[in-house]
């Protein structure tokens, strides 16, 4: 008999003896006795069984509760496969065959994104942060995985500089990568926490307010936990060019949505390549991503080029002043041509904002008008504050990541790791549009691209889904069904005010392939908690299908929402 304490007892953290192998620690009934307690509760002939042994021995877990395998980033042909948190001989074989093929092939053969080494940081050792997180994740083992959980340890650990003012607002954080973001936030009299449940949660009509502002007027959000990357040097050019699948070889001042593929075609990482000069490009990708990333760009670069790459995520934070509205907003504190014709879609420029100097980039993740803001750590304040004198009557309104997650879902906008796995391909995605098949020197996963277009339809392929009821809530990990039989899940999935229904991304397969024909002609339902809901699947995004309020013209402001 034995249990997972609501919250452990570290062990080791001034190190562990040299000689410990398979040895045991002194027992430890204060330790044990919630345990044991709960034990005769279940076993009540435990109290008068005889205790023959007692096993008080330690166990490896780590921060997010997965096991660690992999390449270490900062070392060639050094692999790890540890901290399997009690999961040890489960995970064996899965585990060890998983690791050996990352040995012999140089790079990991199926998605092992949540347990690759790369998903944490450097600054993820400090034993501080290990011994009081570690001691949460491991009470949550068996504990209810209600939908966006938080853990609340050794919080708050990266800020941005809005964090006070946010804070202020009602904001309620989350956390990835460390960084404590605004999930949502709280009107006034009412507390900015998150209330579990697998139905609507407490926020609901805290995000509606959030997204029919983005909509309707503005919205900004702190994006400061973008990973952000500057690569540059005599050959940055050549280099990325081979490492994304799109041509980033363009002009200075351009913006280029890409992925990063392997070489079955499979995406690594999906992000935006800024070039701010001929020998220097700004990549901005997932806060989750910058190890990762940096480390696959470096691996594939060859050494004999002139690049560097640097991690300059702690320089800069980014501001997305995005809606109808955003246009005229920072029209008001720059002095910068922000029409159609002097700043196009997918550009970059360096402009004034109030009193700072940034760097503003035409591009949207929730199907707006608008600009990511990315401007120096110690002028993140003053902008902030300038944007929201100049869109106080023109309905600017403060939103967070719930918001910002269902607005890209309505809009169809794929994320990495959800609908973009080094398992999907663009085909399969649906964003072949974003590969430049026939660029000069080609690039990583060209040939398995050709290959897969070549051979038709793809057997799967992700598709956008509403579900017809208004009222259930979809979280992510349902089982799709065409005519009664399973063909997929969802892989992302959020209530879509603008729409007034669940709306969701998933991926459904078939082997005689996924065609327009195959979506249209089926009957669709989600399944969930058993309870089948009707479901309409799209092959063009319900909201804006042709993309015409992002590249909206100069026109009126519209009231404030």
């Amino acid at each position: 008999m034995g249990g997972f304490e609501p919250e452990a007892k570290p062990w080791g953290m001034n190190g562990i003896p040299d000689d410990f192998e398979f040895a045991l620690l002194a027992d430890d009934w204060g330790q044990f006795e919630i345990l044991m307690q709960n034990a005769l509760v279940r076993v009540p002939q435990l109290e008068t069984t005889e205790v023959r042994k007692f096993y008080n021995g330690p166990e490896s877990f780590t921060p997010d509760n997965n096991f660690i395998l992999g390449e270490a980033p900062e070392l060639r042909n050094f692999y790890v496969g540890a901290g399997f948190n009690s999961m040890g001989i489960a995970s064996a074989g899965g585990a060890g065959r998983a690791l050996a093929e990352w040995i012999v092939n140089g790079a990991p053969t199926m998605d092992l994104w949540p347990v690759d080494i790369r998903r944490f940081a450097s600054f993820n050792n400090n034993p501080r942060w290990l011994h009081d997180r570690v001691k949460e994740t491991l009470g949550l083992h068996y504990a209810m995985p209600w939908p966006n959980r938080e853990l609340h340890t050794a919080r708050p650990f990266r800020r941005s500089p809005l964090y006070d003012r946010l804070a202020s607002k009602g904001a309620c954080f989350g956390s990835k990568m460390g960084w404590e973001r605004a999930n949502w936030f709280a009107e006034a009299g009412q507390r900015s926490e998150t209330d579990y449940a697998f139905g609507r949660q407490n926020w609901h009509e805290a995000v509606k307010r959030e997204m029919n502002a983005t909509r309707q007027a503005a919205g900004i959000f702190d994006q400061t936990s973008f990973a952000k990357l500057l690569v540059q040097g005599r050959d940055a050019a050549k280099a990325l060019n081979r490492i994304c699948a799109a041509d980033v070889d363009v002009g200075i001042g351009r913006s280029v949505y890409t992925g990063m593929l392997n070489e079955r075609g499979g995406y690594e990482s999906d992000l935006t390549v800024m070039r701010l000069a001929a020998d220097r490009f700004l990549i901005v990708t997932g806060s989750a991503q910058a190890v990762h990333d940096a480390d696959w760009i470096r691996r594939n670069t060859s050494p004999d080029a002139h690049v560097t790459l640097t991690d300059v995520t702690s320089a800069y934070a980014v501001l997305a002043l995005m809606g109808p509205n955003a246009r005229n907003i920072l029209g008001r504190i720059t002095s910068a041509d922000l029409s159609n014709a002097g700043f196009p879609f997918a550009t970059i420029r360096e402009i004034d904002i109030g009193y700072a100097t940034a760097y503003a980039n035409r591009m949207t993740y929730v199907g707006e008008l608008g600009w990511e803001l990315i401007v120096p750590s110690e002028f993140a304040v003053g902008v902030y504050e300038a944007l929201h004198q100049a869109g106080r009557d023109l309905g600017l309104v403060d939103c967070g990541y719930y918001a910002l997650e269902a607005l890209r879902i309505e809009k169809g906008f794929r994320a990495w790791s959800r609908e973009l796995t080094p398992d999907i391909n663009p085909h399969e995605a649906g964003l072949a549009f974003a590969v430049s098949f026939d660029k000069p020197g080609g690039f990583i996963g060209r040939e398995a691209l050709m290959r897969a277009k070549h051979a038709g339809a793809p057997v799967r392929r992700i598709v956008q889904f509403t579900l017809d009821d208004p009222e259930p809530m979809l979280w992510g990990g349902e089982l799709i069904l065409r005519d009664g039989k399973p063909v997929g899940e969802v892989r992302s999935a959020a209530y879509g005010h603008t729409l007034g229904l669940s709306v969701a991304l998933g991926l459904i397969e078939d082997r005689g392939g996924v065609d327009r024909e195959f979506i249209a002609s089926g009957s669709f339902e989600i399944d969930l908690a058993g309870e089948r809901h009707p479901a309409t699947a799209h092959l063009k995004c319900p909201y804006d299908p042709k993309s015409e309020r992002v590249r909206a013209d100069a026109g009126e402001p519209r009231a404030a929402a």
